[in-house]
């Protein structure tokens, strides 16, 4: 593997730098550690390390600098190193007054955060915040330098970009390389001497030391991949029941799998895509209690994944449920995949929503070359020096826009509203309006759009909901945020929905599907045993915390549930 420089980590300070310097030299053996006694000799380490190709992954500076205001020192280097974390070090004399100056600017995305400078060795409250910043550095900018996974490609196709979006998602250290390379040239033929099919890419090794004796395989689709990683639903004992079954593994689904295993069901979840759903493409979500940095919605499915598992709970991914058959008279509920067949004698219904599509046939037909349904950070990583625009007005589309804003040279949201205010969280807002890369367009909407010379996404036609005035711009990439659309066709007419689709629960269940005259409980639906939480649920808040809640509270109406049906099988 080729040498690649280590990234670069710059403290600046004029006069706390030998104590930032002492604090980081644990750091050393991984990262390039710079010192830096002002602004201008900062902003120099940051030039030529850009000329020189380095990444640099953090900037630590005093709260105080000797010749620049450090806001705008912290400025000038965001439009240098627009991928570099950024940490504020505040004295302990000083901590008082700087916070009252900095704060509204923290809030405003100025910065990451700002930290008591160490007072001595072994301050691992200001090395989590640190580690916290160069991990989430790390997963969603850095390239991987450990290839747990080899993707061959020659190019970055729809299926290779899923691909690496999957192992991006679920955790797994990969890296493409091309046909022509000595890793390419090594899958290739082993996959000639394990496969009589025609090769096709991009090809999946899934590498170990030694290398030459892991499969590889040209999967058709990711499902196939997750199969062989993760199971099939048939690796259940056909003739087993489990006390819950959740589908979706989103937030709402991987609080129920954290409570139901927790507290002793025979939990199994089944998800159709990727562990964290739609929850699970954000880049930072920022207002998620116990977070205060931020976590982006990949690291936060994997740890409540990690955390179910420990519990107990079963996880299968890349099998949608193609269909429910309620039970009659207490017996289990059966959800039918193409993997197989789950018994259960309670369900969850989990499966969140869809991003709506854009109804522009030429831009579906570029879906995966430049056009994203939802905001993969492996495509943000493709989008470098491009003009990127983002359609939605919700939170998801404001921290997709935050995201792609440290690569593309320029992020333009397009919403039909007059402004954001009545769809999107204030301290978005805010942190949109401070990034000078990003600019919102309203009343916008797009009509057509097409290719480049290369295939991908080159163009888009806008057009003024207002006075129909049209506008051909270019575009190097499209990602789409546009409201959601319900997954649950699979559960036939027994479950009730919505006019749009969603489940109906508790009250919202039609009069003549009540018992004794008495509404099913909140989160129940019209079949017993089934229940419904997260953004599936008509009437449900569209929020991280607000599924996670209704995930964990459904859990205990699981328990009622069971408790009734072994009371009733007793007498």
């Amino acid at each position: 593997m080729e040498h690649v420089a280590d990234p670069v980590i710059v403290l600046v300070s004029a006069s706390e730098l030998p104590v930032l310097e002492q604090q980081f030299r644990r750091y050393r053996d991984d990262y390039d550690v710079r010192p830096a006694a002002s602004a201008a000799e900062a902003t120099a380490i940051l030039q030529r390390a850009r000329s020189a190709g380095q990444p640099v992954a953090l900037l630590v500076t005093d709260s105080q600098l000797p010749d620049e205001n450090v806001l705008q020192a912290l400025h000038d280097w965001r439009s240098l190193v627009p991928t570099a974390r950024r940490i504020v070090a505040i004295p302990i004399s000083r901590f008082a007054e700087d916070t009252e100056a900095l704060r509204p600017y923290l809030a405003k995305g100025k910065f990451d955060t700002y930290l008591v400078l160490p007072q001595g060795r072994r301050d691992e409250e200001f090395h989590y915040a640190v580690v916290e910043l160069l991990s989430d550095w790390g997963a969603t900018v850095a390239a991987s330098e450990i290839d747990s996974v080899r993707i061959i490609s020659p190019a970055a196709t729809p299926l290779a970009l899923a691909v690496r979006d999957f192992l991006d998602r679920i955790g797994f250290p990969h890296r493409t390389y091309p046909p022509d390379s000595p890793q390419g040239e090594q899958a290739r033929q082993l996959y000639a001497r394990e496969h009589d099919s025609e090769l096709s890419y991009p090809l999946v090794h899934l590498s170990s030391r030694p290398f030459a004796d892991r499969p590889v395989i040209a999967p058709r689709s990711v499902r196939e991949l997750s199969a062989l990683m993760y199971g099939r639903p048939s690796d259940i004992d056909c003739a087993a029941v489990v006390d819950l079954a959740v589908v979706g593994a989103g937030p709402a689904g991987l609080a129920a799998a954290v409570y139901g295993a927790s507290e002793g069901l025979n939990t199994v979840v089944l998800e159709q895509e990727v562990i964290g759903g739609q929850a699970g493409t954000s880049s930072m979500i920022r207002n998620y209690l116990g977070f205060p940095r931020g976590i982006s919605g990949m690291r936060l499915g994997q740890r409540a994944r990690t955390q179910a598992i420990r519990f107990g709970a079963r996880f299968f991914t890349g099998w949608p449920v193609v269909e429910l058959r309620p039970g009659v008279d207490g017996a289990p509920h059966t959800l039918i995949t193409e993997g197989g067949k789950v018994h259960a004698r309670a369900v969850i219904v989990a499966s969140g929503v869809a991003y709506r599509r854009l109804g522009v046939e030429p831009l579906e037909d570029l879906v995966g070359a430049g056009v994203n349904y939802g905001a993969a950070m492996t495509a943000a990583r493709e989008m470098e020096d491009r003009d990127v625009y983002v359609v939605g007005g919700g939170n998801s589309a404001g921290q997709a826009a935050v995201h792609l804003a440290r690569f593309a040279r320029s992020v333009t949201i397009l919403i039909r509203r007059e402004d954001l205010a009545a769809t999107m969280s204030t301290y978005l807002i805010d942190e949109l309006e401070w990034n000078p890369r990003i600019q919102v367009r309203a009343c916008t909407e797009i009509i057509d759009g097409g290719p480049d010379e290369s295939g991908q996404l080159g163009w888009l036609q806008l057009c003024d909901v207002r006075t129909r005035e049209e506008e051909r711009v270019p575009a190097g990439g499209l990602f789409l945020l546009i409201g959601a659309a319900p997954h649950c066709d699979w559960l036939g007419d027994e479950v009730r929905r919505d006019e749009h689709g969603f489940v109906l629960t508790g009250r919202d269940v039609p009069t003549e599907c009540w018992i004794d005259g008495l509404p099913p409980e909140s989160l129940t639906t019209c079949v017993p045993g089934v229940f419904a939480a997260g953004d599936i649920r008509s009437g449900s808040m569209k929020r991280v915390a607000a599924a996670s809640g209704e995930g964990a509270s459904a859990v205990s109406l699981v328990h009622g549930y069971l408790e009734g049906m072994r009371v009733t099988s007793a007498t």
